[in-house]
């Protein structure tokens, strides 16, 4: 699967066409925990790599991948960008990431682990002057290290992060798994400007995603075990967040659930994960930790709240134009 993938990604080769859309988009390689990010008229989609060899083994998920898409439709591979012991700090675990682009530089926010010296998951941040990359550690450290939150006892309790700028310029990191936080960041995106707040969220367990349309803000996340996806509204980025309710189902046959909400030529998308790829070539099937993306539309009612999510087996049929 690794040698096809390699191949795939070296030629540029469209994963998904026309008639052939489906869900997931991509079923040559395991995807997860999806960040999504538009700029200019492409489609940027980061995922975690899932190499478990069976649903039986613990995820094991080593760099990073890149997706690309000018219709939502045709998706293009580039293979990984980065692997987490790039950050030398890091003994490995790349988990869910972030990507934004900030004063033509693209910053790449990820969970690792750290090596002892500072036990437990990370957050770091790479950077690069395009979306492809080349990307290298911006810091030289972490910016979040698990001796830094105390609310709970896990030490990986710093993971997900999921970067919001605001109309003003400023620049917030949510993240967290049993604890939502958030910090402002410094206008070099790489120091932390001010304390680290935990938000009021109920049945919170993981993967933090915030966007703004219109004057209404919105967080989503993993709620419950197994995850769905419920989401809360504000008027402020700073709360308080009013519950909405759960937006995405349990998702197939993986207990875990991470979404990207994005708008991309006046549409708006939901990207999240599954287990719902089928066996092939003698491999076993997707699930717990062979995880794959898909993509579903995402539509608001016209009081500003979002409808459920429906999860199908076609995904998007139509290229957006």
């Amino acid at each position: 699967m690794k040698k096809m993938f390699k191949t795939l990604a070296a030629s540029g080769l469209l994963l998904t066409a026309g008639a052939f859309a489906k869900n997931p988009i991509i079923d040559n390689v395991f995807t997860a925990d999806p960040a999504a990010m538009v700029h200019g008229d492409t489609v940027y989609l980061y995922t975690g790599h899932d190499e478990s060899p069976s649903n039986n083994v613990f995820f094991q998920m080593h760099d990073w991948l890149l997706f690309t898409s000018k219709d939502m439709v045709n998706w293009k591979a580039h293979g990984p960008i980065m692997k987490a012991t790039d950050f030398k700090w890091a003994k490995g675990d790349a988990w869910a990431a972030h990507m934004v682009e900030r004063n033509g530089k693209f910053y790449f926010y990820t969970t690792v682990r750290h090596k002892d010296d500072k036990p437990g998951f990370a957050v770091g941040v790479a950077v690069a002057d395009t979306p492809y990359g080349p990307f290298k550690d911006a810091r030289g450290s972490a910016l979040i290290t698990d001796d830094m939150t105390k609310q709970t006892p896990n030490d990986w309790d710093d993971i997900d992060p999921a970067i919001h700028i605001e109309e003003n310029g400023d620049v917030y990191m949510f993240f967290g798994n049993l604890m939502p936080k958030y910090v402002k960041l410094k206008d070099n995106m790489i120091e932390l400007d001010g304390e680290i707040k935990t938000i009021d969220l109920p049945n919170f367990t993981e993967a933090l995603w915030v966007h703004k349309k219109d004057d209404n803000y919105y967080v989503s996340y993993a709620c419950e075990f197994p995850e769905k996806i419920c989401y809360a509204m504000s008027k402020s980025i700073h709360g308080p967040w009013e519950f909405k309710g759960v937006l995405n189902e349990l998702a197939g046959n993986s207990e875990t659930n991470h979404q990207s909400i994005i708008e991309f030529k006046g549409k708006s998308y939901f990207i999240y994960h599954t287990g719902a790829l089928p066996p092939k070539d003698g491999q076993e099937s997707g699930g717990r930790f062979r995880r794959s993306v898909s993509v579903d539309p995402l539509y608001y009612n016209e009081d500003g709240t979002i409808k459920r999510i429906q999860m199908t087996t076609e995904g998007i049929t139509q290229p957006v134009k």
